[in-house]
């Protein structure tokens, strides 16, 4: 039973995180031909509070441009 964990930082539509689910079980079943039953996807949203890269913060590097 593959078990996929994805992180990434919150805020994305519900919309978004199921396709993402969609794409990434299709992946992983047709790479290892397990059945789509037995594959598992968590995915994790991280505050962009409590992501830190360099000792800063998503939050406080403020949006990318």
């Amino acid at each position: 039973m593959p078990l996929v964990e994805v992180s990434l930082i919150e805020g994305r539509p519900p919309e978004t995180i199921r396709a993402l689910i969609s794409s990434v079980t299709e992946a992983v079943a047709d790479s290892l031909g397990s059945p789509k039953e037995s594959v598992r996807v968590i995915v994790r949203e991280i505050p962009p509070t409590h992501w830190a890269a360099g000792d800063v913060t998503i939050a406080e590097r403020g949006p990318r441009t």
